[in-house]
């Protein structure tokens, strides 16, 4: 249902009310739209955050139809008790950009719709890790961001030579939006960046350039990650393909160099390469301290180093995902990568003492195999996923699915245990739109973190 006054936006619905909450205890309703909180019609699920922690709440709601106003007695901060449909409740800001290396243009057809949304908002950005190239970023959003500390910002780079990133992004806007990176940076914003390298494009002279003015222009990143194109076999761009070997090991090389760079200038290494890289270099990974506290984890930067540690016992706690403003957002629908793995979807095969076989990609397949095979466990074996359904050079585990899974799980025995990364569903689905009951064999879903696996195999394993 739309908000009167405010163009293209609807209203949050109550999809739950926490039983003996103040919510509850004033009459709210699941089903309930919210049409204003203390005469505010909020527009996202930050703007509700904000005004559901004030005290004594006045709350307009649509029931059937009918406008009701409740009023809600309560401590402020003290938790409210609703959680709501969604994070916007306006209409998304989508993506003007273009860009080749665009992964959603590389999407098969016949997935759910949701999965073909290309946004660009801030607000996705600081709910969820959302990178966001700028061009659509306003003086009143550049407002709230500072009103509001939405931070940390993820943000979209790729060149920092105005007409080679006009180039990538296929937008003349490319050229001038990086000056609200400037204008974050100097509001003392947490921001950090990614270029995401296309050979031929923005690797080699202009990845040095970028790196160069990265530290010129905007030295104040917290991070820059530095990661590969994807490229499926849906792809239409004659210019977009994957690295060679050599031109992976040159990236690293590149990046490696500047890391040098920024510590003698800065004190700190702030440009990453990403696991992928080092993985079809054949080069080692970094050392752990090497990533300064793993800020970009989630953009596979460094999962390779902290998944051993978890493995080996080195590391107190899973790394995992960071899970960010959702930790206190009450009420928050959990969305995209952030969404729960797999509610109702593990099977437990009954019989413990059965060989064991880990389901993963190509990528994380070069991960494990020397960890497993530390182990000294004969009965346990990676069983690597070659990813046909996106094809190409894809080969994380993060997008496996149901139809490659099933392929592969037709040919294994029947009685083993079958382990399955968590990272690859939400919600319980894969991407395809299949669930884990629809495979041919039970599988165990683990999450994907060092420490569940070793839990899995019920292994001690030595530092």
């Amino acid at each position: 249902m739309s908000v009167p006054g405010v163009p293209g936006a609807s209203r949050a619905r109550v999809v739950a009310v926490d039983p003996g909450s103040p919510a509850a205890l004033a009459g709210v309703l699941p089903g309930d739209e919210i049409v204003a909180m203390n005469g505010e019609v909020p527009r996202d699920v930050i703007r509700y955050r904000l005004l559901a922690d004030e005290a004594d709440l006045e709350l307009v709601v649509d029931r059937g139809g009918l406008e009701q106003t409740i009023g809600i007695e309560k401590g402020e901060g003290t938790l409210l008790g609703i959680e709501v449909s969604s994070a916007l409740f306006d209409q998304v800001r989508t993506c003007d950009n273009h860009c080749e290396f665009c992964f959603i243009y590389q999407l098969p057809p016949g997935m759910r719709k949701s999965l073909y949304l290309k946004d660009d908002d801030y607000r996705l950005s600081f709910l969820y890790g959302n990178f966001t190239t700028l061009t659509r970023f306003t003086e009143a959003d550049l407002e709230r961001v500072v009103t509001e500390g939405l931070a940390p910002l993820f943000v979209s780079i790729h060149a920092t030579d105005p007409e080679v990133r006009t180039k990538m992004l296929r937008n003349r806007r490319g050229a001038t939006s990086l000056r609200w990176l400037r204008a974050l940076l100097d509001h003392g914003i947490e921001v950090h960046g990614q270029v995401v390298v296309c050979p031929g494009q923005n690797d080699g002279a202009v990845l040095d350039d970028t790196l160069a003015g990265v530290l010129d222009q905007y030295p104040e990143l917290a991070t820059v990650c530095a990661v590969p194109l994807g490229v499926s076999r849906y792809s239409t761009e004659a210019a977009m393909r994957p690295h060679t070997d050599a031109e992976a090991r040159a990236v690293v090389e590149t990046v490696e160099r500047w890391q040098q760079t920024f510590l003698d200038v800065l004190g700190r290494r702030l440009v990453f390469a990403a696991d992928e890289y080092y993985l079809q270099a054949g080069l080692p990974f970094p050392e752990p301290e090497a990533y300064e506290g793993f800020p970009q984890h989630e953009n596979g930067i460094g999962i390779a180093r902290t998944f051993e540690a978890e493995f080996f016992g080195r590391a107190d706690t899973a790394t995992g995902v960071r899970p960010g403003f959702f930790a206190w957002v009450e009420g928050a629908p959990a969305e995209g990568y952030r969404a729960p793995r797999a509610p109702g979807s593990v099977t437990l095969m009954p019989r413990p003492q059965a060989p064991v076989g880990v389901l993963t990609g190509p990528y994380g397949a070069a991960v494990l195999r020397p960890l497993i095979d530390s182990v000294g466990r004969r009965d346990v074996r990676v069983i690597e996923v070659a990813n046909e359904f996106f094809g190409g050079n894809i080969g994380v585990s993060g997008l496996m699915v149901g139809a490659d899974l099933t392929r592969v799980l037709a040919a294994e025995p029947e009685g083993h245990r079958y382990l399955l990364p968590d990272v690859c569903l939400s919600n319980g689905v894969f991407l395809d739109g299949t669930t884990p009951a629809d495979l041919p064999r039970p599988v165990e879903v683990v999450a994907t973190d060092g420490h569940a696996l070793r839990r899995a195999l019920a292994v001690e394993v030595a530092a």
